[in-house]
C-alpha cells in the first residue's frame, strides 16, 4: 500500500461520505469508557474525512480538533460539525500539523490511522497527548465469517479476469473475523503506550448493485484503476449481483478499537 493513495478519497468526499458505512454506537460508547472521556474533554481526530466519526463524538460533548489532510474533505466535515462552537477543523497534513496548544486528553483515529507515516504512527500522536492521555484507533475490516454471503467468495473470479496481478487479488477473499489481530502487541512494542483493551464489533449491511458499486468506488484500489479496467470490473460485478436473489448482497464488516494510555 503506498501512501499516495490517501490523496483518491479527495476526488470523491460526497460519495465517500454517502457510501461508507457508519461506526455503530457502541464503538463510541466503548471509547469513553475505556479512555475515561467526559463531557468537555479534549479530543484530537486523525484524519477525519467528512466527519463520519467526528459528529457522534462532537454529540458527546467533546472540544474537537479534527486535522484532515483533504481540502474537500475537511469542507464537508466542516458543514457537519457548523452546529457545535468545541469542533473545529484543521486542512493539515497530520504528521507535520503543530498545535498551539496540545496536550489533548485524547488522540483518536477512525480507518485513518494505516495512513499515518509508520515512523510518526505512534511518536506523533504521543507527543500530543497530556500526561496519562489515551490513544485510541479504530479500523474497519471487511470479514467473511462462516455465515457469511458467498458472493464474496465467487466474486473473486470477476477481481482474476480483469486485475489477476493487483496484490489485493492475489489475497483472495475476505477472512474471517477471527483472523484479524487487535494492535495490543503492537501497542506495547512501541514503549510509549500501555495497552489498555480491545472491543471488536461485526454486523451486516445489504447493498443493491448501485448501492454496493458506490461503496466500491470510494475504496482507494479501486479509484486507482485505470477508468477502462474499473469499468470492465464493475460491470462484472453488477452483472453477477442482478443474477442473485433480490439482487443484493450482505456484507459484512469488523470494526476493531483498541484503547492506550500513554506512558
Amino acid at each position: 500500500m503506498t501512501r499516495d493513495l490517501r490523496t483518491t478519497f479527495e476526488q470523491a468526499p460526497d460519495l465517500y461520505d454517502r457510501a461508507r458505512p457508519r461506526y455503530p454506537d457502541a464503538v463510541f460508547e466503548d471509547l469513553a469508557e475505556l479512555a475515561e472521556l467526559s463531557c468537555g474533554a479534549r479530543v484530537c481526530e486523525i484524519g477525519c474525512g467528512t466527519g463520519q466519526a467526528s459528529l457522534p463524538l462532537a454529540e458527546r460533548g467533546y472540544r474537537l480538533t479534527c486535522v484532515e489532510l483533504g481540502t474537500q474533505l475537511a469542507a464537508v466535515a466542516v458543514r457537519k460539525l457548523a452546529r457545535f462552537p468545541h469542533a473545529e477543523v484543521v486542512n493539515a497534513d497530520f504528521e507535520s500539523w503543530r498545535p498551539e496548544n496540545a496536550d489533548f486528553d485524547a488522540v483518536v483515529a477512525f480507518t485513518s490511522f494505516h495512513w499515518i507515516d509508520p515512523a510518526a504512527r505512534y511518536a506523533k500522536p504521543a507527543s500530543l497527548l497530556r500526561r496519562g492521555g489515551a490513544l485510541a484507533v479504530v479500523a474497519t475490516h471487511h470479514v467473511l465469517p462462516a455465515d457469511g454471503d458467498p458472493f464474496f467468495a465467487s466474486v473473486q473470479e470477476d477481481y482474476e479476469a480483469v486485475v489477476p496481478d493487483d496484490p489485493q487479488t492475489a489475497e483472495g477473499p475476505p477472512p474471517p473475523p477471527e483472523a484479524i489481530v487487535d494492535l495490543g502487541d503492537e501497542i506495547e512494542a512501541t514503549g510509549l503506550f500501555r495497552d489498555l483493551g480491545a472491543r471488536r464489533y461485526v454486523w451486516d449491511l445489504t447493498y443493491t448493485a448501485d448501492e454496493y458499486i458506490d461503496v466500491l468506488s470510494t475504496y482507494s484500489g479501486h479509484r486507482a484503476l485505470d477508468e477502462e479496467r474499473r469499468n470492465a470490473l464493475f460491470e462484472r460485478i453488477r452483472r453477477r449481483i442482478a443474477t442473485r436473489p433480490g439482487g443484493r448482497v450482505r456484507k459484512t464488516y469488523l470494526a476493531l478499537l483498541n484503547v492506550a494510555r500513554s506512558r
